[in-house]
């Protein structure tokens, strides 16, 4: 898809930004529904089994894919603001 204003003027709602903030945001929630990859004991870090190490470890890393999504989508925003003749911000 193009990346230029449609001829009628109107903005394209599916941006290339949009969709990798929706994969950033995907991420986290497949990895964490994907239980089979992460339901065994080993390895252990400090006597804590895998399946619990596991999880708490993409609780920061979820916090970077979300912060991720949020940086796309606010400079997706302002390019859309500029577009349409806004305040670029």
């Amino acid at each position: 898809m193009s990346s230029e204003t449609p001829p009628d003027g109107q903005l394209p709602v599916v941006t290339p930004a949009r969709v990798l903030a929706g994969l950033c945001l995907a991420v986290p929630i497949v990895a964490m529904l994907w239980v089979s990859s992460y339901s065994k004991a080993d390895p252990e870090i400090g006597g804590m089994p895998f399946f619990y190490w596991y999880q708490l470890l993409w609780v920061p890393v979820s916090a970077v894919f979300t912060l991720g999504a949020y940086v796309l989508i606010n400079r997706d925003e302002r390019a859309r603001r500029a577009a349409r003749g806004g305040e670029p911000a």
